[in-house]
């Protein structure tokens, strides 16, 4: 008999009341839902965050514009307007020239070469020189007695930023010349290239051949004084040679006077062939005493004649011996021509070689300081600086200065790093805070 329960067909069986509620597995849909749901509550919750923080944003963007007009805006628009409608148009006169030397240009084959030949005397020195000078407050000095340049750069217009204010002390004279006075220089070419700007086009020329001038005027200066000072020393040299060989001249002549003898060499020489004669002859008496001697007495007269002659040649032997020098180490020397009474021949002899090489030397050196006064003239006429332009001042028919564009950019571009800066340093302040 069949189950009355499954009669019907199966029937499901109730819940119990003590079971746990079976786990419902969600639909991946769902899940997409539910975390955009959850975005969308994060953004309104960041929403009402940023309402709470608008105040202190918009306070701080403002304070950036207001940055922005201050330092970009404002400074960029006075200065162009500025550079637009008040300052005034500058003109300017160039020049170009060199500083060559007479060696430096010798051996060159044409005009070109007189500015680029580079030699051993080099001129890169006066070059410099120049540069300094003609940025000088001597220069300024000079230009204003010429120009008066308190009324040459006044100011013209209501344009005081590039003009020359009336009274000012000399420094500030200074600092506003060298920027209306460019120099250039190439080392290469040792070319330097010289640059005036005024508010007139004459009076920019009129500037630059005055300082050409004067630049010619100081070259010609130092060259000068180069060419003066080698010679001094050259001829200081000749004067010391020639006093040396006026003293040894005049001592040989003091020699002479107070010896009575011209060349005691010779006179020496003389001495000793009179000696040597006399001997020559001492020496036939004395065979002559011995031939008599062995053929007649003693006491005869020619005996006595021969010994009588011997006697008193040898005594003259002796005199003239003496006279040549004593043959003993303790004898009188001449040393000055004070010494000469009393001096035997050989003492005469030592003193006049000795007058007479430093008579010799003083010659040789006076042909050796007379041959250096020679060279040094050469070497001075040869290293003779001289300005060479060629390219005189120009005539400017447009005025170039100031740029105004070029001013205009700088000024914004600086407003604008400064601007930047600032920025950069708040926000790195705030971040660290």
């Amino acid at each position: 008999m069949a189950n009355p329960d499954n009669a019907a067909g199966s029937k499901a069986t109730p819940p119990r009341l003590d079971d746990a509620p079976a786990k419902v597995k969600q639909h991946p849909n769902v899940r997409i839902l539910e975390g955009l749901l959850d975005e969308s509550k994060k953004t309104a919750r960041e929403i009402r965050k940023k309402k709470k923080l608008s105040p202190l944003l918009k306070i701080r963007h403002l304070i950036m514009i207001a940055g922005f007009i201050a330092l970009v805006a404002i400074p960029s628009t006075l200065a162009s307007l500025y550079l637009a409608f008040v300052a005034q148009d500058q003109y300017h006169s160039s020049a170009s020239f060199a500083v060559r030397s007479i060696s430096s240009s010798v051996g060159a084959s044409d005009i070109l070469g007189v500015f680029t030949q580079t030699t051993a005397t080099s001129t890169v020195a006066d070059s410099y020189i120049l540069i300094d000078y003609l940025l000088s407050e001597r220069m300024l000095e000079d230009v204003n007695a010429k120009f008066d340049l308190d009324s040459v750069y006044a100011p013209r217009g209501g344009d005081y930023y590039f003009a020359l204010a009336a009274g000012e002390p000399i420094e500030d004279k200074v600092n506003y010349w060298r920027q209306m006075v460019t120099i250039n220089f190439d080392h290469t070419s040792g070319i330097l290239q010289l640059q005036v700007k005024a508010f007139d086009p004459k009076q920019a020329q009129e500037i630059a051949n005055f300082i050409l001038a004067k630049s010619e005027q100081l070259i010609n200066e130092l060259s000068d004084t180069a060419h003066d000072e080698t010679l001094r020393l050259a001829r200081e040299e000749i004067v010391i040679a020639e006093k040396r060989l006026t003293d040894a001249r005049m001592a040989l002549r003091e020699f002479r006077d107070i010896s009575q003898d011209v060349d005691p060499v010779e006179g020496a020489k003389l001495a000793v062939q009179l000696v040597a004669g006399m001997e020559q002859e001492l020496a036939k008496l004395n065979a002559d005493l011995e031939v008599a001697r062995s053929q007649m007495a003693e006491d005869t007269p020619r005996i006595r004649v021969i010994k009588t002659q011997i006697s008193a040649l040898e005594s003259r032997i002796e005199a003239e011996k003496q006279r040549l020098g004593s043959g003993t180490a303790g004898t009188k020397t001449a040393r000055t021509t004070q010494d000469l009474s009393g001096s035997d021949v050989s003492g005469r002899l030592q003193l006049y070689e000795k007058l007479e090489l430093e008579r010799e030397f003083g010659e040789r050196a006076y042909a050796a300081a007379l041959a250096s006064l020679e060279k040094a003239r050469m070497d001075a006429t040869g290293k003779q600086r001289y300005l060479a332009v060629f390219i005189q001042p120009t005539l400017s028919q447009m005025a170039q200065y100031p740029n105004r564009l070029l001013n205009a950019l700088l000024v914004f571009l600086g407003g604008l790093f400064a601007w930047g800066m600032a920025t950069l340093v708040y926000y790195n302040i705030r971040d660290r805070a």
